[in-house]
């Protein structure tokens, strides 16, 4: 059915088979078999809602800053503060302001009142039932009426933009909105609040009072209060994890992405200059510190909060956690992403597009257009180049053009865009209130059973460990706050007593309690007095039959083991087991387990590496390109495999395997990928076969 020139935004099926659709065309047009037979222009605003009630009114809602939307017969409002009666095509009486009207009777219906305001655009509309209508608005509430035109009640509770709205014949309600989450309303209370992974953009009551959201990562999501019909404890598991990942994707830390900076390890890179700041990711939190030129060491300034003035422009002074004069966004061409490219004042900037250029791998040609785009861009078109230059990779003085060059060293090795990498990697976010929800749930099940009442837990030891919850998620005192034996031992207790189908919440408190650094230690005393709790606990996470949801958190655990150092020995003497048997289980992978695994594989990588061990190196490439192969896997969990092999051959010592494998076709695959960052990881690694 065509006929509206812009977006439809909603429909009603009247009682006779007629379709009633709205559209941002400001029209609202009545189909009957596929034809438009009436159409109404009540205004020059945007219709953006269309309801029919049971008893066989139509509403509709507009995009509005005055009033609600009231019409019988039809009857359409908008933002000029007008009301106006329809019949047919004919407006029968327009009516103004805010105030309670009575409208003469006409053959149709009477509009007994104009309903008060929202202050904004109303988005949508539903009946509410034995009561009236529901209004959903931009404003972020959402109201109820009589149909007198009488409001009964104001919901509120959300942060923005509410977009949409449904009720249930057992009285309770349902909203969605921009700030991501689904609410759910009791007697004019909200009862519950669903955080999602992205705005609501619709919520419908099923008759069952099950509610449905359609959210716009592209899922659509059935939530329920039987618990007989709940999902997996690995999708609860995948889905808190999933949300804690775009919630810290989305924080910003002094106006910096939290997710953009660089993790500790970039501290163990020396500064340039006494004083110089670097911004690094701990935990949830950003942390400032200085170069102590004299000490050769970073000192902890404090941590970075949002305050006043920190926004973009803040953010446009600093890449990867170091602040810079300029940070230039440089627009290659040739369908090439936006580069970032950081300047200092008192940088010479030959040295600087020099350094540039070879570490986006980008041709030298480019250097003088680099050159000239920092003077410009920067106010130093005066800039006289420093004499006594010397460039770090070929030694060579700057190049100015119009002078002749001479350069004493060889050409600049060639750079790969990501590869070999370096650190390792971590899973350091955690829902620790859904964790010890899940303990206290399984223990209180333990306590109840007369069998296995003796290995669950006191109250004692339950506040425990609501004690170490609360050290662990302040990651900003990690350099001072401690961690006793006692905790160990609990874990400990905990890890070999339970049984195997209700560890994986404890597992998942294990691998926060590894990031601290005397979690790390207390682990390794642990192990050495030859109580190797972690191996035992590994073996029954991956033990047949396999519970999903405890080979995620093993595989997140064992991930995050390669944060400290003091435990790499442990990880490479059980290596081949590791890899040997989590393949096996590679079958059962949700989403979330491959993208562990796959980051698994990389810290393993980077650690075999440093460690020159070839079998291990071996076992790595085989594991790592069986993921690269596979068409089913995601982009997140394919990049860090493709990073994974390409950092084996180059760094590593198993380049001639890899190309025994046919690692070629591989890499060609890759770059044909239609992920950015797969197609230039496999570009690297071509380069590497050549």
């Amino acid at each position: 059915m065509k006929g509206h020139t812009s977006q439809v935004t909603g429909l009603a099926v009247d009682s006779n088979g007629d379709i009633i659709s709205s559209s941002m065309d400001c029209t609202v047009r009545r189909w009957r078999n596929g034809k438009a037979i009436e159409v109404w222009e009540a205004h020059k605003v945007a219709v953006q809602t269309v309801l029919k009630l049971p008893t066989g009114e139509l509403f509709t809602g507009t995009a509005s800053y005055e009033n609600f939307k009231f019409l019988f017969t039809l009857c359409v409002g908008s933002s000029d503060s007008t009301i106006k009666l329809w019949k047919g095509r004919a407006c029968l009486q327009t009516f103004s302001g805010h105030a309670v009207c009575n409208l003469p009777l006409c053959s149709y219906v009477i509009l007994k009142s104009i309903i008060m305001s929202h202050a904004d655009t109303v988005r949508c509309l539903a009946p509410m039932p034995g009561l009236g209508i529901l209004s959903a608005s931009h404003d972020s509430t959402i109201k109820l009426w009589e149909l007198t035109g009488q409001p009964l009640l104001d919901l509120i509770g959300h942060t923005s933009l509410v977009y949409s709205v449904d009720a249930h014949s057992s009285g309770q309600i349902a909203s969605g909105s921009e700030d991501r989450s689904l609410k759910i309303w009791k007697d004019g209370t909200c009862v519950q609040t669903v955080e999602h992974p992205g705005c609501i953009w619709d919520v419908k009551f099923l008759e069952s009072g099950d509610v449905v959201t359609a959210c716009s990562d592209g899922t659509a999501r059935i939530w329920t209060t039987d618990t007989s019909r709940f999902c997996g404890d690995e999708e609860i598991a995948a889905y808190t994890d999933l949300i804690s990942q775009y919630a810290l994707s989305r924080k910003t830390v002094g106006g910096l992405k939290l997710m953009d900076l660089p993790g500790v390890e970039a501290l163990q890179v020396p500064g340039n200059s006494d004083g110089q700041t670097l911004i690094v990711r701990e935990g949830d939190n950003g942390v400032a510190y200085s170069w102590n030129s004299t000490e050769l060491k970073w000192d902890k300034i404090g941590e970075v909060v949002d305050g006043p003035g920190s926004g973009d422009a803040a953010q446009g002074q600093v890449l990867d956690g170091v602040r810079y004069d300029f940070v230039f966004n440089v627009d290659i061409g040739d369908g090439e992403p936006i580069r970032k490219l950081p300047y200092n004042r008192s940088d010479d900037p030959y040295a600087v597009a020099d350094k540039w250029l070879l570490k986006e791998n980008l041709p030298l040609t480019y250097r003088q257009q680099v050159v000239e785009f920092i003077l410009q861009n920067s106010g130093q078109n005066n800039f006289v180049p420093d004499p006594s230059f010397r460039d770090p990779y070929t030694g060579a003085n700057a190049y100015v053009p119009g002078q002749p060059s001479a350069s004493n060293g060889s050409a600049p090795k060639q750079m790969f865009k990501h590869i070999p990498k370096k650190g390792m990697l971590s899973f350091d976010t955690a829902q620790f209130d859904g964790i010890l929800k899940k303990l206290s749930e399984f223990n209180t099940t333990l306590s109840s059973d007369s069998e296995n009442k003796q290995i669950s837990l006191s109250e004692t030891e339950l506040s425990r460990l609501v004690a170490v919850v609360k050290v662990l998620k302040d990651t900003s005192f990690y350099h001072t706050s401690k961690l006793a034996n006692a905790d160990m031992d609990l874990l400990v207790k905990v890890l070999k007593s339970w049984p195997p189908q209700m560890i994986f919440p404890v597992i998942d408190f294990l691998r926060m309690f590894v990031l601290h650094p005397d979690g790390a230690t207390l682990l390794l005393k642990t192990i050495e007095t030859g109580n190797d709790v972690l191996m035992e606990t590994f073996r029954k996470a991956v033990a047949s039959p396999v519970v999903p949801a405890n080979v995620l958190t093993i595989l997140k655990a064992m991930t995050n083991l390669f944060e400290k150092s003091c435990l790499h020995q442990w990880l490479r003497t059980h290596c081949s087991e590791i890899i040997d048997s989590v393949s096996s289980c590679r079958p059962s992978f949700s989403k979330n387990a491959h993208l562990a695994y796959a980051t698994l594989l990389l810290n393993y990588a980077v650690l075999s590496i440093e460690s020159k061990d070839e079998q291990c190196q071996i076992q790595i490439l085989s594991a790592a390109l069986e993921i690269a192969e596979d068409d089913t896997q995601d982009f997140d969990s394919k990049y860090r495999a493709l990073v994974a092999i390409g950092s084996l051959m180059l760094n590593g010592l198993v380049k001639s395997i890899a190309l025994d494998l046919d690692v070629r076709s591989v890499a060609n695959s890759a770059k044909a990928s239609m992920d950015s960052k797969i197609a230039e990881v496999g570009a690297d690694i071509e380069l590497l076969t050549r």
